[in-house]
């Protein structure tokens, strides 16, 4: 630089400048102010710091720049050089110093939460076993769980679990124990009501106290057959005692077609039998309650000169029986609310008491069976039981 009274002169080679503006990354201004105010060299629209600030971050060009402010000797007085750098290599910087922090504080956050969830498994793992332990029991097993094989964390769990366990076992065993003896204790005088009222009717009476035993018979038998009932679904509850053999669904059929066919000839309904063998592993009497209540409803809801067709045999591997008709059928809306106790579709005639089908419900869930409802062949209705593999 050369300063004389007048002026102030700053020549620098075109090569040393070019020096100083390259760079790898950055742009690189320069602006020399004299003491006055002067352009002396450089870039002369480079703004300088605001106020007494040596430095600042500014816009320059359509960069981010951030700019620095120096005093340097003029003569007695002292020049301004501003001096101009883009921010890349700052930015650059900043973002590998943020990465260098944050990859060791996410490797370190990974692990932990690895090292959480393996703990957290491994501490719940006695909770999964017990878990699927109780989820591959059937509704019926109400046995204590084995304490001694239990984990030493889950044994106070276990011991509230045995202990719920034998309360509803023994509410369970004595709501079995009053529906079986009460049907018990019905059936033996209802069936002696049964015979006295039958034995009175085949006696010369006046016709006004006949149609009045002839109620009286009527109800007799309908409370008789309720009392059948609630026994048959006190032994097919989950929980109870069933005697399981292997039977045959069509020796069963075979065995009670002659009661059914009596019946279907008092109402004029033609009641057809198409018997194949089904072997199955299940309860005789309760095999025999189900048929029962399938015949009963398919014979008590078809209008006379009906048809009831009632089948068994095997069908891809699985032994089937079902009961058809041609009567008024049952909505797909109401096919599963008339599976449950005590239901009758509204508007349906008879005098049921909407237990037949929850009872065949309940023999089917005990031999691990399926039961559908479906439209018959001929516009009736189509009650199966599907068994599982013989």
């Amino acid at each position: 630089m050369r300063v004389t009274t007048t002026e102030y002169r700053f020549d620098v080679p075109a090569a040393v400048e070019q020096v100083l503006r390259t760079d790898r990354f950055d742009s690189i201004y320069y602006r020399v102010v004299s003491p006055a105010g002067m352009e002396i060299a450089g870039d002369a629209d480079l703004p300088a710091p605001p106020g007494d600030q040596m430095a600042h971050n500014t816009t320059y060009r359509g960069a981010a720049v951030r700019v620095v402010s120096v005093q340097a000797p003029c003569g007695r007085s002292a020049c301004t050089i501003l001096v101009g750098e883009t921010m890349v290599k700052r930015e650059h910087l900043a973002r590998d110093l943020l990465l260098q922090s944050l990859f060791p504080e996410f490797l370190i956050a990974l692990a932990t939460m690895v090292i959480v969830w393996y703990g957290v498994k491994w501490g719940l793992k006695p909770l999964a076993r017990l878990s699927e332990e109780i989820k591959a029991r059937s509704a019926g097993d109400l046995r204590p769980i084995d304490a001694a094989a239990a984990p030493e964390e889950t044994r106070p769990l276990v011991a509230a679990l045995n202990g719920l366990l034998a309360e509803v076992s023994a509410a369970s065993s004595h709501q079995q124990r009053f529906i079986a003896d009460a049907a018990h204790q019905l059936r033996t005088p209802l069936a002696g009501l049964q015979a006295h009222t039958e034995l009175a009717l085949a006696q010369p009476m006046p016709q006004a106290c006949r149609a009045q035993l002839e109620q009286v018979h009527k109800a007799t038998i309908r409370t008789a057959r309720l009392a059948n009932q609630l026994l048959a679904l006190a032994r097919a509850e989950p929980g109870a005692r069933s005697l399981m053999a292997t039977l045959d669904l069509k020796n069963i059929a075979g065995g009670e077609a002659e009661a059914w066919v009596r019946q279907s000839l008092a109402r004029d309904i033609d009641l057809g039998f198409e018997l194949e063998p089904a072997p199955v592993d299940g309860d005789a009497f309760l095999l025999r309650e189900a048929l029962s209540n399938l015949v009963h409803n398919a014979l008590e809801y078809s209008a006379r000169g009906g048809r009831v067709t009632v089948r068994t045999g095997r069908r891809n591997g699985h032994a089937f029986l079902e009961v058809e008709d041609d009567g008024p059928g049952i909505a797909p809306a109401e096919r599963s609310r008339v599976l449950e106790r005590f239901y009758r579709v509204p508007g349906t005639p008879g005098t049921g008491s909407g237990l037949g089908l929850a009872i065949v419900r309940e023999i089917a869930a005990s031999h691990a069976a399926n039961i559908s409802i479906a439209d018959g062949s001929l516009g009736g209705c189509r009650v199966e039981i599907t068994f599982p593999h013989g």
